[in-house]
């Protein structure tokens, strides 16, 4: 076992199907204790990776390390601290949440059932374990699919689309529920997911791979903290075009009629309306346009669905 910060830590992945390669390269880890997010567009590689990280394919090059034990080398090890939902949780919905959870924990014996009990309260389900899981709403079946994930006290959960078909309501009571799990108990979560709003509330750090490849790993606060898009309202444009372009920290500029939109930092709005007061170039109007992480996304994946 090799000593880690890290619970994950995924080291030149890649994974060649035939004459294609699906993944390149991939570096990346997750954190103690945080939320991280694995965002692309369709066929960018997202479930050729997930399957790598839970040993259900091999690499075609590359180390995967979960706990510090090298997945290949100690696979017992190394999978014994992962949980892992891959869309939809398997469940018997003729048996109740309880007979469930025990059917697993007799196919995985080091488990003792008291744990049962544990993981029931930590998904609050307790008033409703006894139940049969076909009475269950989707968000029910979600949290006693990740209450079964639970149950080998795994460092790392691996959730794949968890937000699958939920409504809103149900959307939000997960994520409210993964942060919870997360800042009480200090486990790590790996998910991928489409709802790129709900990514933002959720995750700390974000990965986002495009074509197999990884884009940009970043925490969220810093992707959408980077430079704002600004409308100016001006008069004259010409002359207002000309200073910005001059402006090594300005980029993206574009102008319709009497407005410029360009990229920027934010602490440097006042410093450019100040350079053009000096130039005598009214300002009639400036817009700060704060990005949202789906407006990352799109720019950086130029536009490619996700899903």
């Amino acid at each position: 076992m090799e000593s880690s910060e890290m619970v994950l830590t995924v080291e030149g992945l890649c994974k060649t199907i035939g004459k294609r390669e699906i993944v390149h390269d991939l570096h990346f880890s997750v954190k103690k204790g945080e939320v991280f997010g694995f965002l692309g567009p369709n066929g960018a590689g997202k479930t050729t990776t997930i399957r790598m990280l839970v040993g259900l394919i091999r690499p075609t090059k590359g180390r995967i390390l979960i706990g510090g034990y090298d997945l290949q080398k100690e696979f017992l090890q190394a999978i014994r601290q992962v949980g892992c939902i891959v869309e939809n949780p398997e469940l018997y919905s003729y048996l109740t949440g309880r007979e469930n959870l025990e059917h697993f924990v007799r196919m995985v014996k080091e488990i003792p059932m008291k744990r049962i009990d544990e993981v029931v309260e930590l998904v609050d389900l307790t008033e409703r374990i006894d139940d049969p899981v076909k009475t269950y709403s989707l968000g029910m079946r979600q949290r006693l699919g990740i209450a079964q994930a639970l149950l080998g006290n795994p460092q790392l959960l691996i959730l794949d689309e968890p937000t699958n078909g939920l409504d809103p309501a149900g959307i939000r009571e997960l994520r409210n529920f993964i942060r919870q799990l997360v800042d009480e108990e200090g486990i790590s979560v790996f998910i991928s997911s489409h709802i790129l709003h709900e990514v933002q509330l959720m995750c700390d750090r974000v990965a986002i791979i495009s074509q197999g490849k990884i884009l940009k790993t970043s925490s969220v606060q810093q992707l959408i903290e980077q430079d704002s898009k600004v409308e100016w309202i001006i008069d004259p444009i010409q002359k207002g075009l000309s200073l910005l372009k001059k402006l090594d920290y300005v980029s993206q500029i574009e102008s319709f009629g009497e407005r410029i939109l360009a990229y920027m930092p934010a602490d440097k709005i006042a410093e450019v309306n100040e350079q053009m007061i000096k130039q005598q170039i009214k300002v009639s109007g400036i817009r700060q346009h704060q990005q949202t992480l789906e407006d990352i996304f799109l720019e950086m994946t130029e536009g490619d669905q996700i899903v």
